[in-house]
């Protein structure tokens, strides 16, 4: 190839490079994985290839995207970061004071969010999580409050934010008898303001067409007994007819495509699940979280392949939870396949055992927990017990049931000692092990494809990441 034929190449390359620059990006993914460290995702790859017999990583989705990188996570009082902190970073680019929403850490100052610079931009702007869409982190897209905890409050704030679309296991305490009487719920309040409101996924397609704005939650007549309305199942056990994010994000897609003229902004907690298993130190319900993560990832890249020129897709964590380690003690060596045994998550389990006693007056003989553990975690017949782990095994069945029963709570649950012995058992043979109940101030991925994703390639601070996805669709930023 001649000299002047390299310089004309160049020269497309460079001409391309800029009219891509030049071009602004239309849709917007937005992905949070609430709870998700960088171990928690190569604990996953290195599971998954454990059980296809390899040692090693088997990539997801989000691993092949051009742009992987980390971001730290403090928030404006604490090394560690609360929910409500990092929630509020992620969606404001400002720090604030953990427990804040959408606040500056003057606890008086609102702050707005990059929803509403889309929003402000013209388009279409939809907000969905795996959780309560009051929850800390979807909340901080469009509400404002000193306290993560004024679920009424923040779930009202719904319909001054004009958004197109929320979606989630529910609106929590949309309507409290006990403590505020008063107040209506929120369901049929919200519907003043032009919102449908779904429960599942059938009835969303009953009134989507229709509906102008819209509120997909779960069908309260279908809830799992041991998620309840509170979350949507665990992907470890999730049944046919309950509620999936990946459903939720198909829905959000469809609602926001309706009209994209403009096109969307689109922010969904896919991993809303993933800090509730790590808050529990249940390692193979956390794995399960982040491959439905992955499913999303690919429902995202699908639609990015359609319309590559105009998208673009981030994905990163608001906080890592757990500190899990892939190693134990001084051993040189995992073994993560026993995992793929465990059939239920630490919640779910315990949920088991409740309908046991129920079903027996409270008496759950050893042989029917034993019956049990061997079902939902594959102990005895397909992981060796040693007479040591048995005899810790009895101990704690002999401390769950009755009227003194030992329980062992975590940020979301409170479970039998049984369960909690179990969930540590399978962590121990597993070779994994976990430094905290709660949130580090460990890095988190981030990971970036399509139109500005080179923008994510330098350092990442949570604060910046807004910053950076709003320069890539040349956003107006207000001063608060």
């Amino acid at each position: 190839m001649t000299r002047k034929s390299v310089t004309i190449l160049i020269g497309l390359f460079l001409l391309c490079c800029t009219v891509s620059a030049e071009k602004k990006v239309k849709y917007i993914f937005y992905f949070i994985t609430d709870g998700t460290g960088v171990n928690t995702i190569l604990g996953t790859e290195m599971f998954k290839a454990e059980k296809n017999g390899t040692i090693g990583r088997e990539k997801l989705c989000m691993s092949l995207f051009p742009v992987q990188s980390i971001a730290s996570t403090f928030s404006a009082d604490n090394g560690v970061t609360d929910s409500a902190a990092s929630g509020t970073a992620l969606a404001t680019g400002k720090k604030t004071k953990n427990g804040a929403i959408g606040m500056l850490p003057d606890l008086q100052t609102p702050v707005s969010s990059i929803a509403t610079w889309a929003k402000a931009a013209g388009m279409r702007v939809g907000i969905a999580t795996s959780v309560p869409i009051n929850h800390a982190t979807p909340a901080a897209f469009y509400a404002h409050d000193a306290s993560r905890n004024s679920y009424y409050k923040i779930g009202s704030d719904i319909a001054s934010s004009d958004f197109e679309f929320f979606g989630g296991a529910e609106i929590r305490d949309h309507f409290d008898p006990k403590h505020n009487p008063e107040k209506p719920d929120l369901y049929t309040e919200l519907k003043k303001y032009g919102y449908e409101v779904a429960f599942g996924v059938a009835d969303y397609k009953k009134k989507s067409a229709k509906a102008k704005k819209i509120i997909l939650v779960q069908d309260t007549t279908q809830l799992n007994p041991a998620s309840g309305s509170f979350s949507i199942p665990y992907a470890i056990e999730a049944k046919e007819n309950e509620l999936k994010i990946e459903e939720i994000l198909n829905c959000q897609i469809d609602f926001l495509m309706k009209d994209n003229k403009n096109g969307f902004f689109l922010m969904n907690e896919i991993g809303g699940k993933v800090d509730f298993a790590c808050h529990a130190q249940d390692a193979a319900t956390a794995f399960a979280e982040v491959e439905a993560v992955d499913r999303c990832m690919k429902i995202a890249y699908d639609f990015y392949l359609q319309h590559p020129d105009e998208t673009l897709i981030v994905l990163t964590a608001d906080h890592e939870t757990g500190g899990l380690v892939l190693a134990l003690d001084h051993i040189y060596g995992l073994n993560l396949k026993i995992l793929e045994n465990q059939k239920v998550s630490m919640d779910g389990f315990s949920a088991y055992l409740r309908q046991i006693a129920k079903e027996n007056g409270n008496n759950v003989s050893w042989e029917m927990a034993k019956s049990a553990i061997t079902e939902c975690f594959g102990l005895w017949e397909k992981i060796e017990v040693t007479e040591e782990e048995e005899k810790g095994i009895k101990e704690a069945w002999e401390t769950s049931f009755g009227k003194n029963a030992k329980m062992v709570k975590n940020e979301y649950s409170s479970n039998p000692a049984l369960s909690d012995y179990v969930k540590k058992l399978m962590s121990h043979k597993a070779l994994v092990s976990w430094s905290t109940r709660g949130h580090s101030g460990g890095f988190v991925p981030v990971y970036a494809i399509g139109n500005g994703s080179e923008l994510f390639t330098d350092y990442n601070d949570n604060s910046l990441i807004p910053l950076k996805i709003a320069k890539a669709a040349g956003f107006t930023i207000p001063e608060n």
